[in-house]
């Protein structure tokens, strides 16, 4: 029982990390806990999940308290269009970084960014959790 407990703490870590400007691959640790605990997979896909998340909701913080800075033209046409629901894409790699701290700087609405992006991050993780135990039965 160990084990599992300090494997999700390395996953918590990882997904935190991964969405922030820190080196951090969460898809790949979540996939090998899988593996290796498919029994496990509520609790990492809620911590993946959730760990995840609070790294993009750091570099929202970030994004606000940060000097004003310009936003590239494209991602502030997006925002303008789509308001916070562009945070579905901050599970995209690289991109994803970045949307957030844009979000922040332009000052978008707290509550409904933080939703928006969990949403994508945990559609994500949902879809690679499937992928990996349909792999596993297969």
């Amino acid at each position: 029982m160990q084990a599992e407990w300090l494997a999700l703490g390395g996953l918590a870590v990882s997904a935190f990390t991964s969405a922030t400007i820190l080196p951090g691959n969460s898809e790949l640790v979540l996939a090998a806990f899988l593996y290796k605990w498919p029994g496990w997979l509520w609790p990492a896909l809620l911590l993946a999940t959730v760990a995840n998340s609070a790294g993009s909701a750091t570099s929202l913080w970030l994004g606000r308290v940060a000097p004003k800075k310009e936003v590239s033209p494209r991602i502030q046409r997006w925002f303008q269009r789509y308001g916070p629901a562009v945070l579905l894409l901050s599970w995209v790699p690289l991109l994803g970084d970045a949307l957030p701290l844009a979000a922040g700087w332009l000052r978008l609405p707290w509550l409904p960014s933080l939703l928006w992006l969990t949403v994508g991050k945990a559609v994500r993780y949902l879809i690679l959790a499937w992928g990996v135990l349909a792999a596993l039965h297969a």
